[in-house]
């Protein structure tokens, strides 16, 4: 006769120190944890999302979604489970280029691997670790634009990589910050804060009418036909 030993999963628990393989062990065994990162080889596990988070969230992804389908070859996705250096962050949001139009992330084992060229988060103040430990990750990884929205606060802060470090992208004379990534996505930071869910669409629309934004379709275009990697 021979005994079957069934082997044990420990559970996922918030402050653990795990390898990224053990850490996805863990929560692939409990389907019930829906959030759950890995920065710096520590478990994060955070608090359940209140309306303001997840009303936030979703103007931001309009705004980002109506530029993806303006621009062909960026693809996007909220909340997805990323492999960037040795953790696993879960962005609210993602705004990237395909590979085969140039871009730098791709899809990894289901998951999102290599660079993506925009991430965003909606922080609950400056004091989360949004604006420390995994802006140090997003920073040494080198991502080229981060985009932080802090709802106490109620600030905009994009980061934009240059020379390995995280600068703020400051406003121009009319209220935009322009990306310098992605050609045309505007946005109007006060309007967003506002909820004025009408003039950040509008003010993006100019963005996407823009010739620099034609510019960027077009080189899109010459990319993918030039077989990039």
């Amino acid at each position: 006769m021979s005994t079957t030993i069934e082997q044990r999963i420990a559970p996922l628990v918030a402050g653990d120190k795990l390898t990224r393989e053990e850490f996805l062990r863990r929560w692939e065994a409990d389907p019930e944890i829906k959030n759950a990162e890995l920065i710096g080889g520590i478990v994060y596990m955070p608090s359940p999302v209140s309306a303001e988070h997840g009303d936030m969230e979703l103007d931001v992804g309009v705004w980002l979604g109506t530029y993806k389908a303006a621009t062909p070859g960026t693809a996007g996705g909220h909340n997805t489970t990323s492999f960037i250096l040795e953790d696993t962050p879960q962005p609210d949001l993602n705004l990237r280029i395909r590979p085969e139009y140039g871009g730098s992330s791709w899809v990894e084992d289901k998951y999102l691997g290599g660079v993506p060229e925009l991430l965003t988060e909606i922080c609950r103040s400056s004091a989360s670790y949004d604006l420390h430990v995994k802006l140090d990750l997003y920073q040494a990884a080198k991502i080229p634009e981060y985009l932080a929205i802090l709802l106490f606060e109620q600030e905009i802060r994009w980061h934009v990589l240059v020379n390995g470090q995280y600068q703020l992208l400051p406003a121009g004379p009319d209220g935009l910050i322009r990306s310098r990534i992605f050609p045309g996505l505007w946005l109007d930071g006060k309007a967003l804060l506002a909820g004025n869910t009408q003039q950040v669409p509008t003010r993006l629309q100019e963005g996407i009418r823009s010739p620099e934004h034609e510019r960027f379709v077009a080189e899109l275009a010459r990319r993918r036909a030039a077989g990039a990697p």
